[in-house]
């Protein structure tokens, strides 16, 4: 608490900072600046990224391991700090965050920038207040606070409060473009700016799945999971099912395999998937699972047009890149019924539906029953209305797109 007090008086002098430097400097250049820390992700965030960015020296600030405790504030003032070392540097008339940093919009309009962002998601949504009040543990509510009544009640006051600051901060934003629908609805709801609100779909590469035959083996069929080995990407909830789906299949059918593709960022992430492996041996499915840790993107290609479905499980996922790569190499999704795969992706084309949504194990049991069994004209018919759906979130899409949403902010200047 002291540290983020500390945090604070700092970032009071770097506003005062500003105001000097700004009546030194009335007039920003002529230019965009893009303000995106972690360029060399490669993520769908950086897909978004289409200009590079100055280097920060001091992008502690913003990473989660500073702050133990308090991480969302402390990230964000982190962020302000860090933008400051940006505007200093260099103060364009545009400022772009396709980071998610709100905090910094405050900041930059003091500078004389006009703020333009692309958010991919919320810092803090009403969904994950209400899993506090409901005290479930999850991903981001741990188990300890899960299982107290008074420390889940002092972090709902915490996320009243951070909730609010957000509000307050995004709505200096001029422009403000979304990712997806859920996004969309939770911006407007917390930030109150819909008349300044776009959604654009992030740009999706699937030129060479597009170009993957629509005709699989079913010798045997292989079902794949494309995700880094995270805890929200709930791979285990994978596994059940498919334990549960092969069950239900008669003996003389053909045993499918599963196939996990994904990285591994860390040392958690690495006993993650250990976990998962040791799991298959446990249900006695060992010899049917597959894991692909760090594979190239050649080598995923080849992995997708193979599979007859791709499967997805995080919960409010805000939008869904991976479930548009299975509809574009022709793999029938079975996606997490929430957020960006359920609102936006994985909907039916021409009356034609293009996949399953499902949320419990059981769930998605049924659903990879379904495809499995699926007559082989019946799948390629779905698979089709799949793939032309994935190609309403292309590149020359979201060219389009941001183009027209940027347009007039940038003709009025």
């Amino acid at each position: 608490m002291a540290f983020l007090a500390g945090l604070a008086a700092l970032l009071a002098a770097l506003l005062a900072a500003a105001f000097r430097r700004i009546r030194r400097h009335p007039h920003p250049a002529p230019a965009a600046g893009f303000f995106h820390p972690y360029t060399n992700d490669g993520g769908g965030g950086e897909r978004v990224l289409w200009c590079a960015v100055v280097h920060l020296n001091r992008r502690k600030w913003i990473e989660a391991s500073t702050y133990p405790h308090f991480t969302m504030i402390g990230q964000s003032l982190g962020s302000v700090y860090l933008a400051w070392e940006a505007l200093n540097k260099f103060t364009p008339q545009f400022y772009f965050d396709t980071s998610g940093y709100a905090f910094t919009y405050p900041l930059a309009r003091l500078f004389g920038c006009k703020v333009i962002c692309y958010t991919h998601y919320p810092t803090i949504s009403s969904d994950m207040v209400e899993r506090v009040k409901q005290r479930s543990s999850m991903y981001n509510n741990d188990s300890r606070i899960a299982g107290s009544i008074w420390l889940s009640r002092c972090k709902i006051l915490y996320y009243s409060i951070f909730s609010w600051l957000y509000g307050l901060v995004g709505s200096c934003a001029h422009l403000v473009m979304v990712n997806s629908s859920w996004t969309r609805s939770h911006i407007e709801n917390i930030w109150r700016i819909p008349e300044r609100t776009r959604r654009v779909y992030p740009p999706c590469d699937t030129s060479a799945l597009q170009m993957l035959p629509l005709e699989r083996s079913t010798t045997p069929p292989i079902l794949i999971s494309v995700a880094q080995f995270r805890p929200e990407k709930a791979h285990g909830l994978q596994l059940e099912a498919f334990a549960i789906a092969l069950k239900k299949l008669s003996p003389e059918f053909p045993k499918p395999k599963l196939q996990f593709v994904g990285s591994c960022r860390n040392k958690e992430d690495l006993e993650r998937l250990q976990k998962l492996k040791d799991r298959s041996t446990e249900l006695h499915i060992d010899e049917l699972v597959e894991f692909h840790k760090d594979i190239s993107y050649r080598d995923l290609v080849q992995l997708l047009g193979g599979a007859v479905a791709g499967l997805h499980s995080m919960t409010d996922e805000h939008f869904g890149i991976s479930v548009v790569e299975y509809m574009a190499a022709g793999a029938i999704p079975i996606a997490h019924k929430s957020a960006g795969p359920m609102m936006d992706i994985v909907l039916d084309e021409d009356g034609q539906q293009t996949g399953f949504l499902a949320s419990e194990k059981e769930e998605y049991a049924e659903a990879i029953v379904k495809v499995l069994r699926m007559p082989e004209a019946e799948r390629h018919e779905m698979a089709t209305a799949a793939r032309k759906r994935a190609q309403r979130f292309s590149e020359h899409r979201f060219h389009e797109d941001f183009t027209d949403a940027v347009r007039p902010i940038l003709s009025a200047t």
